[in-house]
């Protein structure tokens, strides 16, 4: 199962020629799920569809920006559930649509369904206090969910941060505490795998305090790690012919245990 995550800078800069690259660029992938941030959905306009074309089921976040802005979810199998959880931001975000979307599929190669959980947290670097609640209490929703959960997004904050120690296992908020695999660090414990640099020609943050914000993560079981492995785990959209955005994107490799 080939799961997907980029935040797709809504329709800004040259939006032609970004598509172009988005579409062609995911047809090449191929991926099964996809957790788009920022798609602009408004009136005719479904920049997701634009990007993924005929061939995936779409689900759009109901809370978006006066424009149109939100998240989206692609998944090549039908969505048998969508659930949408707003989550409360602060009065810095200016109307920023921090929500999260949580898709259930059941993928025939696996033995129970997958939860697909597109998570859009506060954005601004001053924020980290926001982004722990949102942490919390997402993860407390999907501690009531059966079968394997899987989350993607821009998460907006790098690995040393409290929110992102959080939802990896390493420090507790409010109480509380869960594990999911960072799929990235699995598979690269020693690269950087930043995904918002200030060399991306569509960067205008010159010195942005966080450089991997963005993650594919895995529900971990009590024993042998993440309930599905991490098989591979590769940056995406992050060559000069690619660059379609101002973040990078992520794709994994996820598979049954103990079958590689």
């Amino acid at each position: 199962m080939l799961v997907a995550t980029l935040n797709v800078w809504a329709r800004h800069g040259d939006w032609p020629s970004r598509r172009a690259r988005l579409a062609a660029g995911f047809a090449a992938l191929g991926p099964d799920l996809v957790a788009l941030q920022e798609t602009t959905v408004l009136g005719p306009v479904d920049q997701a569809a634009e990007i993924m074309g005929d061939a995936y089921h779409l689900a759009h976040s109901r809370r978006r920006s006066a424009d149109g802005m939100g998240i989206s979810i692609a998944s090549r199998w039908p969505l048998l559930d969508v659930q949408e959880l707003r989550l409360e931001g602060s009065e810095p975000d200016d109307g920023f649509p921090c929500t999260t979307l949580i898709a259930t599929v059941d993928p025939p190669e696996l033995d129970d369904v997958v939860r697909f959980v597109n998570y859009f947290p506060s954005w601004a670097p001053s924020q980290e206090f926001e982004r722990e609640r949102q942490a919390v209490r997402v993860a407390q929703q999907l501690a009531s969910l059966t079968g394997h959960v899987v989350i993607a997004g821009d998460f907006d904050a790098d690995p040393d941060a409290a929110s992102m120690r959080y939802w990896t296992g390493h420090q507790s908020l409010d109480g509380t505490s869960v594990c999911y695999r960072d799929a990235w660090a699995s598979c690269h414990p020693a690269a950087p795998g930043h995904t918002f640099v200030p060399d991306n020609p569509h960067s205008a943050d010159w010195d942005w305090p966080y450089r991997r914000i963005d993650y594919l993560l895995v529900r971990c079981a009590s024993h042998g790690g993440p309930t599905l492995q991490i098989a591979g785990c590769q940056r995406t959209f992050d060559q000069p012919d690619t660059v379609a955005s101002d973040h990078y994107g992520l794709i994994a490799d996820l598979i049954p245990p103990n079958t590689a």
